[in-house]
């Protein structure tokens, strides 16, 4: 039984906050992609920062996914927190997810093409990538005898979490070393930021309404 909204005013605040973060999460893609494009270079751009955000949001994307599609995955939701409680990702997650991961991998096929100096992949990176799937395989082998797929996702879900903490440093550390951005869209960043705020008013509007009476 899925649980149903207490209010449509918040329930159209949740549909409008949902898709305004698409919009501009979506967007937030492109300046750097145009930014490559135009100068036939992907030099500034940090390339750990491009590895990084691919594996995030293919994490996200198989997260997104498996709890939206997924029957099995959303009644084992609904048994852990209550068959009153609504699954806490909506279409706008899906699309920009996907997106997402289209969009990443352009970027990192622009490395390939473009121009790129001597910049390459560091180890650091490489580790933290390998440590990620290493534990992702673990955690697959651990969930399929029990079928616990809410809680593998969940482990999807957090490793994504720490990537998308970690990922800007390696550009804002080479910003710093470089002393310019020269290379590196800010637009990026700004759009990035205002997509966050939005997905999260989203959010917050959700749990406003699924702890208050209807209006």
């Amino acid at each position: 039984m899925e649980t149903t909204w207490k209010s449509e005013a918040f329930k159209e605040a949740y549909t409008v906050f949902g898709w305004i973060a698409f919009v501009v999460w979506s967007s937030s893609f492109y300046p750097q992609l145009i930014l490559n494009f135009s100068r036939k270079s992907v030099v500034g751009l940090n390339f750990n920062y491009l590895v990084l955000n691919n594996t995030k949001h293919t994490l996200y994307l198989v997260y997104n996914a498996s709890l939206y599609f997924s029957s099995t995955v959303r009644f084992q939701y609904h048994q852990k927190y209550g068959f009153d409680q609504m699954i806490p990702v909506a279409a706008n997650d899906v699309a920009f997810s996907i997106h997402a991961v289209l969009l990443t991998v352009v970027l990192l096929f622009q490395v390939a093409i473009y121009e790129r100096g001597n910049q390459s992949i560091s180890k650091i990176t490489m580790g933290i990538i390998t440590m990620v799937w290493i534990t992702i395989g673990v955690c697959s082998f651990i969930a399929f005898p029990s079928k616990s797929w809410l809680w593998l996702i969940s482990i999807f879900n957090t490793m994504q979490v720490i990537l998308a903490t970690i990922k800007y440093i390696p550009q804002a550390v080479m910003n710093f070393m470089i002393k310019s951005t020269d290379g590196f869209s800010i637009g990026n960043v700004f759009l990035d930021f205002c997509g966050g705020m939005a997905n999260y008013a989203q959010m917050v509007t959700q749990s406003i309404d699924q702890s208050v009476h209807v209006l």
